[in-house]
């Protein structure tokens, strides 16, 4: 959100039921972690916060200096990894259970920077996919971290592209164009 907050709803009673309030940035991604008892933010003041849920203090602050703008991320099938796509180009990879940065892990090639461009892991968390800016979709392979392969998927931004779960051979990406293409 703009004003650089969280916000907890009752459904219910659209009562506010929590407010976490510590980001100076906005905030630009939300993804519960932990069988959902807690969840990760990012922000444009470039940190991720890690937070239990109810409780409106992080119990982990991540900034770095060299860190960017983490607009996308995405959670791995086994829950174990949490792939951030970096507006430097690249998608890092945290392991969930301490939120520790994997640093064998780091995907680029692609062009991001200033497009919030979706990320994603195969259902069998093998590869991880991503859109770029020049239209093209990149998947890179999980063990060498190296692009597997690339086409050419819209004209414009492909901004986002996910996997079918049950028809694995495929992919799904939408773009700038107004397209929404399928793969196989």
């Amino acid at each position: 959100m703009a004003d650089k907050k969280i916000v907890g709803w009752d459904i219910n009673t659209g009562e506010i039921t929590q407010e976490y309030d510590r980001h100076l940035g906005a905030v630009n991604t939300i993804t519960f972690i932990e069988r959902n008892i807690s969840f990760v933010s990012t922000s444009d003041d470039k940190s991720l916060r890690v937070w239990d849920w109810d409780i409106p203090v992080d119990r982990k602050h991540i900034a770095d200096p060299s860190m960017h703008a983490i607009p996308s991320c995405s959670l791995s099938g086994s829950g174990k990894w949490l792939a951030c796509q970096s507006m430097d180009n690249k998608i890092s990879i945290f392991a969930t259970q301490k939120l520790r940065l994997n640093r064998k892990k780091v995907f680029k090639g692609h062009m991001v920077a200033g497009y919030a461009c979706q990320c994603n892991f195969s259902p069998d968390n093998s590869y991880l996919i991503s859109g770029d800016a020049d239209g093209r979709c990149f998947i890179w392979d999980w063990k060498t971290t190296k692009v597997y392969k690339r086409f050419k998927a819209h004209d414009g931004v492909c901004i986002g592209c996910v996997w079918l779960p049950h028809e694995t051979s495929k992919i799904v990406t939408c773009g700038w164009d107004g397209k929404i293409k399928l793969w196989d």
